[in-house]
This record gives structure tokens, sequence and C-alpha cells, in this order.
């Protein structure tokens, strides 16, 4: 299995922006009454002493969140197994792929095309998506922004079956502090398989993941944690109880994506910091809103190994024929409306490149046939063009589709697909 990557940590990028706002993707209508809410802030309370020990715990393995920072010079970095080496790499802008749907080829600095044949020629493209990707979001941050994580649990109740359900809060960013909840199932394993879940745009957050709120068809972060699964739920920035100002010169984050996938990015740090997970089983979960934000996290982090979209995407194309708004807000990505113009011809990326990024690890998307703000087509040509890929790295049964009879929603027969499919990659 192809296990070498090319990092880069610097590139000269042709078009960076500041990055705005409509409700978001996966809500259809505009409705000023279904802006988030931020709850009262509950008191710290101490951390019982066997909660989170490693709570300083502030870094990871594979620095996949080091990948393109947009500056000069280029120098990349080359992982293969535990071997790094660092090299130099001819600076210059990226180049533009018409479309986004043929992956069989890659562009040279002069635009020529090379047939993409090996797991060498994939990775010089995923190394463009990546950075195209981050000319619409913003560059991941690097260890900068990394702080100790400085858990501490604020409520915790024992559910049924001996199920432990925390309220915490942990640091992400020197000024920004995420509440959630954690699950611990009660188990005879040493350590667990986790999911992250990630929650839709409601103004609950957290809460209808965890089974609190909300919708019973969503309540993903509950049910994974009855089934075994350590589970933790994250409010998005400016839902829950997370009040968020996304201006970019205060936060330095050009999009809420990019701010988004850090703070997940932070959660996944979590995660492997707890003696009840083994920090090399961690998935990801999430519908509509949360259905993206795991495919663009995981874009960026290795470390989740598989995960399940719901509700979550489909081509810019045929994302209401084109009309890209939706995308655009602060919490999204501004620069789709400033820098290209809400034009899906001109977004230097698509979702069948992201899919692509996630070879070989294993990817569900679930994509209900009536769901009127991701139309089915769009998710099936993407599928259809990232399988090539899967099946390059020796992975194609990885990539596998699901497209229940159902509206935008997750319903009961979709997410036992979705809880076993997990339940085949994640657990031993």
């Amino acid at each position: 299995m192809f296990q070498r990557e090319l990092l880069i940590r610097n590139v000269t990028i042709a078009f960076f922006s500041p990055l705005p706002l409509g409700e978001g993707p996966g809500v259809r209508a505009r409705r000023p009454d279904n802006e988030p809410n931020a709850g009262n802030v509950t008191d710290r309370l101490p951390m019982p002493p066997a909660c989170l020990k490693r709570q300083h715990f502030h870094s990871h393995k594979n620095r996949v969140a080091e990948f393109m920072r947009p500056l000069i010079p280029i120098v990349a970095i080359v992982i293969c197994g535990s071997l790094l080496t660092t090299v130099s790499v001819a600076a210059g802008p990226l180049p533009n792929y018409p479309e986004h749907q043929d992956l069989s080829y890659y562009l040279d600095a002069e635009r020529k095309r090379h047939p993409i044949r090996t797991p060498d020629d994939w990775a010089i493209r995923r190394r463009q998506i990546l950075a195209a990707m981050q000319t619409v979001m913003g560059p991941v941050p690097g260890d900068d922004k990394r702080v100790p994580l400085n858990v501490e649990v604020l409520e915790e109740t024992v559910l049924d079956d001996g199920l432990v359900r925390r309220k915490i809060a942990y640091d992400t960013e020197k000024t920004t502090r995420v509440r959630a909840y954690l699950f611990l199932p009660k188990t005879e394993q040493a350590k667990s398989s986790a999911v992250l879940c990630l929650h839709q745009t409601t103004r609950p957050g957290k809460r209808e993941p965890a089974g609190l709120e909300g919708k019973p068809n969503l309540h993903y972060a509950l049910h994974l944690a009855q089934r075994g699964y350590v589970t933790l739920s994250p409010d998005y920035p400016s839902f829950g109880e997370y009040e968020y100002d996304f201006d970019r010169e205060k936060t330095g984050f050009r999009s809420g994506t990019m701010k988004a996938i850090w703070d997940n990015m932070r959660a996944i740090d979590l995660l492997q910091a707890l003696d009840e997970v083994d920090g090399e089983r961690i998935g990801c979960i999430g519908h509509s809103l949360g259905g993206h934000n795991t495919m663009f996290t995981a874009a960026f982090d290795e470390r989740i190994k598989c995960l399940v979209s719901n509700c979550g995407f489909t081509r810019f194309h045929k994302y209401y024929d084109g009309k890209l708004v939706g995308w655009t807000s602060p919490r999204y990505m501004p620069a789709i409306n400033d820098d290209y113009k809400n034009d899906p011809d001109k977004v230097p990326f698509d979702f069948p490149e992201i899919i692509a990024l996630f070879a070989p690890r294993p990817f569900l998307a679930s994509a209900p046939v009536r769901d009127s703000n991701f139309e089915v087509s769009g998710v099936k040509e993407s599928i259809a063009a990232a399988r090539p890929i899967y099946k390059l790295l020796g992975a194609a049964d990885n990539l596998q589709a699901n497209y229940p009879d159902s509206a935008h929603d997750f319903p009961p027969a979709a997410r036992q697909v979705a809880y076993e499919f997990f339940d085949r990659h994640l657990r031993r």
C-alpha cells in the first residue's frame, strides 16, 4: 500500500484572497431566526482525576496539518515510513485545472498534461488539490496555533449500561475554548475505537448528535457510543455554546471552514490523548454541515482512518444549478463569492477531488435520492470520478456509497449502513 506523501509547507499561490454568509450549503432557505443562539457558559468544574490524564497533549504523529502554508520559498517534506527528508521545489503558480472530474492526469508548471499511472503521479495531483483548497479556505495552521488542551469536565452523567456522558471544555488555540460532549462506553477492551461526530446547521449544535435535542435520526454520537465507540461531539463555531467572531483580521483564519477544520484537528488531538482510545482507530461522521465538515477535515488530517458523510455534498455545478451563494457565508468560504464570483467553473477544487484525497482510507457517502440541498447525481458523479484513484492505491472496496430513498435526513436504515461501515473498518 502506498504510504509516501509529499507535504508542502510553503506554496506560492496566484489567487489568495480575503475570505462571507448565507445560511450555509445544508440549509435551503435563509431565515434570520435560524442564526445560532449561544447558550450561557457553564462555570468550569474541577476535572476528575481519572479523566483525560494527558490533557496537555498538543502534537500528532503525521504533520498533515502543515500542508501548503502559502509563503515563499516552497519546501517539501517527504515522509516515507518514519524517514523525513527535505527537498526544494521550484516556486510558481498553482496549475489551473479546467474541470475537476477528470483525475486521470496532472499538470506540470508549463501546464503540460501527464497521465496518472502510479501513486507517485497521483501524489503530485494530490498536493495541487490540497493547495487549491487552501486558496479558498486559507492555510491550515501550523504548530504555532497548537496550545495545551487544558481539558475540564463540566458535567458527568452515567446513562444506561454504564455509558458515561461528559460535557467537557478544551482549548483549540490561545483565544478559543470549545465545549463538547464526550461519551465513554463501558467496555472490557483496554482501548476502543473513537468517532468524531459533527453536527448539522442547527441552533443546539453539539447537543443534537449527543441525543439531548433535535432529531432522533441525528443522535449518532449517542448511537455509536451505545455500540461501544468513544465519541466526541463538539460545537461548530457560532453554534451551540460557541460564540465566535468570524472577522479574519481578529482571528487569523480566512474562512469559517478552516477554523472548523482546525478545531476538529484539535478534537482528534484530544481523542488520541485519552487512555480509553486507540489513537490509530479514529473515524469521523456528520450530517449536512457535519457531512462536508467531516470531509474537509479528513482531507487535511489523515489520522481520520474512516469517514461517513450523510447529505454532505454534491458537485458544485449540481448545487442549486451552480448557484453557490450558500457556501459563501463567514461560517464557510467567503472567497467563493469574493474571488470566484460564485462561479463553479472558477472555483479551483470540487468534491470529486476531495473524495480522491481520502484514498486509500474507507469513505462512505450516504446520499438520499430526494435530498433537495445536495443533488444526488452530483454525488454519483463525484464517486465515479474518485473511484480510479482508489483502484490505483489498491483500495477499490474502501469507497462506498448508499442512496436511501429519503429527503435531507439520516433515516434508520441509512444509519445502520453507516454504523456497520465503521464496524468493518475501525474495529479489530
